[in-house]
């Protein structure tokens, strides 16, 4: 963390996840902007950031993919 990604083709920075009653997000900022994510909807930039792999285990977890 931070990793960079895009969001409906807008660039953001991811620099937490959080667990909340819905689930694992993750915590997009842009400008001055925030935005919490859900992990299984969040695409991960190519090559993937540093513990990404729990990211896709979760996504595993969660039927995903």
């Amino acid at each position: 963390m931070p990793f960079e990604t895009e969001v409906l083709g807008v660039p953001v920075v991811v620099r937490k996840v959080d667990l909340r009653s819905s689930g694992i997000v993750a915590i997009c900022h842009r400008g001055g902007l925030r935005q919490a994510i859900g992990v299984l909807d969040l695409p991960l930039p190519d090559p993937a950031p540093e513990g990404a792999h729990w990211i896709e285990a979760y996504r595993w977890w969660a039927g995903a993919r």
